[in-house]
């Protein structure tokens, strides 16, 4: 059983820009597959919903979020959009590009980790938040439970939750899309290790380190981890300790978990969440949930 490593380790700045890279692989389909369904679906969501505040958790480029401001705009005057992500830059960079491109939308940018926004929901209701990419996926059991959980708690009653999820399918598909061939997922790994020795002076021997991503078919989960090819001893500076690793050893660093449709939904009926749309694309290779939270009990 392979060691875990906390996943704010993932994104630095490099970890960002390897991820973007990671994105646009012939190997890599999940945001291309969520783009085409969120342009095919947009006018739907925007239908269902009616008029409402788009707040975007861990918005990114907020490139495949486009579809969905054009499908609002043709509907109404104004579009209020709020991005939260942790990079200041990242903001600011998409705020500029969807105002020169969508007149009508007025963008807030919150700087900001997505858990930190949950209070936001009741002051922008009524609201449609997003949680696209399958980011979902990256949480475990425990931290699925409390998310939903906090979701639940802080939308108000009638608001809406637009969730992309990756589904099950042929593990070879899934494999091939950790492990591409032209080594940009092994750097992202790496780079997690590379931080580590920045950050931490951990004084670890990057050519050492394989990327390793594999299904695991009984929980529904891509496993990326890391197997060291020579013992080493990681040094954690600021606490002045460190940690013996052997040789063959593995550490966990992600894992991304896939779903299955019909039992998600009666998941999140658990939290109060109905779903009122289910759009994926002919391969059901992935899949759009448009949830709304029901009048409390």
């Amino acid at each position: 059983m392979p060691r875990w490593l906390p996943s704010r380790f993932l994104y630095d700045a490099r970890g960002s820009a390897l991820f973007d890279e990671i994105c646009g692989l012939p190997e890599y389909y999940p945001t291309r597959t969520e783009s085409a369904i969120l342009a095919t679906h947009a006018g739907a969501v925007a239908d269902i919903t009616g008029p409402v505040t788009l707040l975007e958790l861990g918005s990114g480029s907020a490139v495949k979020t486009d579809h969905l401001l054009r499908a609002y705009a043709g509907r109404v005057d104004r579009v209020d959009y709020v991005s939260v992500d942790v990079s200041e830059a990242a903001l600011a960079a998409a705020a500029e590009r969807i105002m020169a491109q969508h007149p009508a939308v007025r963008v807030t940018g919150v700087v900001g980790r997505y858990e930190e926004a949950f209070r936001l929901f009741g002051r922008y209701s009524p609201c449609l938040v997003l949680f696209l990419g399958s980011t979902i996926g990256n949480l475990n059991h425990a931290e699925s439970v409390l998310f939903w959980e906090r979701v639940a708690r802080h939308l108000a009653p009638g608001d809406f939750f637009l969730l992309g999820v990756d589904l099950v399918k042929d593990p070879g598909v899934l494999e091939r899309a950790y492990n591409d061939t032209a080594g940009v997922s092994a750097e992202f790994t790496k780079n997690v290790f590379r931080r580590m020795n920045d950050e931490l002076d951990a004084q670890l021997d990057l050519d050492a380190i394989e990327h390793v991503a594999r299904y695991n078919a009984e929980w529904q989960r891509i496993e990326i981890s890391a197997r060291f090819h020579a013992a080493q001893t990681v040094r954690i500076a600021p606490l002045e300790t460190s940690i013996d690793i052997g040789a063959g050893e593995m550490v966990m660093t992600e894992v991304s978990r896939k779903f299955d449709v019909e039992r998600l939904q009666g998941y999140l009926a658990c939290f109060g969440l109905t779903t009122r749309g289910v759009y994926t694309d002919p391969r059901r290779w992935f899949g759009v949930l448009l949830l709304q939270r029901g009048e409390d009990q």
